[in-house]
């Protein structure tokens, strides 16, 4: 029922994602490392992240794409999803830490703390854990948004105190004494669920579990956008005064998918944090929130699976290019977004979408203009 309301791309882009999550775990650990189609630990290892990146990217677009809402602080709900699992696999330590304390982290010790705060309790929980994945995003952005949707405040003015919103989060998720490790964040993971994060099954798993999330945000930000509440998404980024006019309750709307994306952007960040092994302040960073803009912009906005396409074109690029050559990435980055606004407004997607549309137009009027071949009828003698 839910995909006969999908259109063939969407489909195909569903199907695809849930091969490969079922195809790279298999041949990771099934096929053997001389053969050609084995992929290895680190490039599951990889490719998980950067489905994260994806899933990510697609909650900006949701938001950027189909109403207009440009956020330039959406890392920090990545961020913060990603903190609640951290603080989960903190707990999971237990008495295996350096210190060998089976109620406080480490760094606490560390620090000379003699009970665990209180926004720690329940954390041992991995339910609880999940819930706060979803939740402290959830609940920043339905907070934030109300203020901001309430005063009007629209356009580059939104973009602007979000990113102040995470500047301010960066500032504050530094200091030691908000207890959540300061500038070296939460790291040095163990297991999750009992099962060890080093291993390349949980490894494997994870992926898998990434591809499946990513195919589940797409086909929930799908449904949200071909739906009646989607058609007035649309109606609000291009003409918000005249959508208001009509009678809809804008700042209902924007609310709504500006803290649906918010809850999205978490359960990457969650993801995220055991694949790559650590979460530190540096995530609320603006220059991350800006990044993931470009993310879009580069594959193509209002597009869902353009987001997804720019997320990984963009970060394969940064792996390649700070590989061989670091200083000149953030150098490349500009060069690839000013290339994009210039001569791809539409993204590589929407560009590719656009060409093959005027290659089959080309293609149609040429038929058209020949018209049926006929011979001319013979006169009767």
């Amino acid at each position: 029922m839910i995909l006969r309301a999908l259109d063939l791309k969407s489909q195909i882009f569903l199907a695809i994602t849930l091969i490969v999550a079922a195809l790279v775990p298999v041949l990771n650990l099934y096929v053997p490392e001389s053969s050609a189609f084995h992929v290895s630990s680190f490039a599951v290892a990889l490719f998980g992240k950067y489905l994260t990146y994806a899933l990510l990217a697609i909650s900006v677009d949701l938001i950027w794409g189909f109403c207009g809402i440009l956020s330039l602080g959406h890392g920090a709900f990545f961020a913060l999803g990603g903190y609640a699992m951290g603080m989960h696999l903190m707990r999971e330590i237990g008495d295996r830490g350096v210190y060998a304390n089976p109620l406080l982290p480490d760094f606490m010790v560390f620090l000379n703390w003699k009970e665990l705060p209180w926004f720690w309790h329940g954390f041992d929980m991995f339910w609880f854990a999940c819930l706060m994945v979803v939740l402290v995003p959830g609940a920043l952005a339905f907070v934030f948004g109300w203020f901001a949707f309430r005063s009007r405040v629209t356009g580059v003015y939104f973009s602007i105190i979000t990113q102040a919103m995470t500047y301010a989060l960066l500032l504050a998720f530094f200091r030691n004494d908000m207890g959540f490790g300061g500038n070296n964040g939460l790291t040095d993971f163990k297991d999750v669920l009992g099962y060890d994060l080093q291993s390349d099954t949980t490894r494997a798993g994870l992926f898998a579990l990434s591809a499946l999330a990513l195919a589940g945000g797409f086909l929930i930000c799908r449904l949200v956008v071909t739906s009646r509440l989607g058609k007035v998404l649309v109606s609000i980024r291009d003409a918000e005064s005249r959508t208001r006019f009509l009678g809809y309750r804008v700042e209902g709307y924007k609310l709504f998918v500006f803290t649906l994306s918010a809850m999205l952007a978490g359960v990457a960040g969650a993801l995220y944090v055991p694949q790559v092994g650590i979460i530190n302040p540096g995530e609320f960073s603006p220059a991350n929130s800006i990044e993931i803009v470009i993310w879009v912009a580069v594959g193509g906005r209002g597009l869902l699976v353009g987001a997804v396409v720019g997320a990984i074109i963009v970060n394969a690029a940064k792996t390649l290019l700070t590989g061989w050559v670091p200083e000149i990435w953030l150098f490349a980055l500009g060069a690839i977004f000013i290339f994009v606004t210039l001569f791809l407004p539409k993204g590589v997607l929407g560009g590719l979408s656009a060409f093959v549309d005027l290659i089959g137009a080309k293609t149609k009027s040429k038929s058209e203009a020949k018209g049926p071949s006929s011979t001319a009828p013979q006169l009767a003698e």
